[in-house]
């Protein structure tokens, strides 16, 4: 008799248009998430009610919008988007761009996003 034992503590990778993202750690009021923006690619222009998120940059460059300021940001730069900001992630480099996402907040599901401008017609809001 042969006994299997499936052992997976890997993240589930969840894929969306422009690359994807993992989440590495959750809590009762935040989460972590490894975010891979694919060269070219970028997230909607956006917004949350209930979550502020902050963005290291690990491996790449990004455009980052917050409100009506856009920043280059590279390898060890962070940005800090406050509850209500509307912003947006953008790779312009050749290579996918590597972040760490830390969410805070109240409700941190996927459904608490508006979005105001998406390349890929994705317009579900909260």
């Amino acid at each position: 008799m042969t006994l299997a034992i499936a052992i997976d503590n890997a993240p589930e990778i969840h894929s969306r248009p422009w690359g994807h993202y993992e989440t590495l750690t959750r809590g009762p009021r935040y989460q972590i998430k490894r975010i891979v923006v694919e060269p070219g690619a970028k997230l909607s222009l956006q917004s949350h009610h209930h979550r502020s998120e902050h963005w290291t940059v690990v491996e790449g460059s990004a455009f980052v919008t917050v409100d009506e300021n856009r920043t280059l940001l590279t390898e060890n730069e962070s940005v800090y988007i406050p509850l209500g900001a509307v912003h947006r992630l953008e790779n312009p480099g050749k290579l996918p761009m590597v972040l760490i996402e830390v969410q805070s907040g109240c409700y941190l599901e996927e459904d608490d996003i508006v979005r105001y401008e998406d390349i890929y017609d994705r317009f579900e809001a909260a």
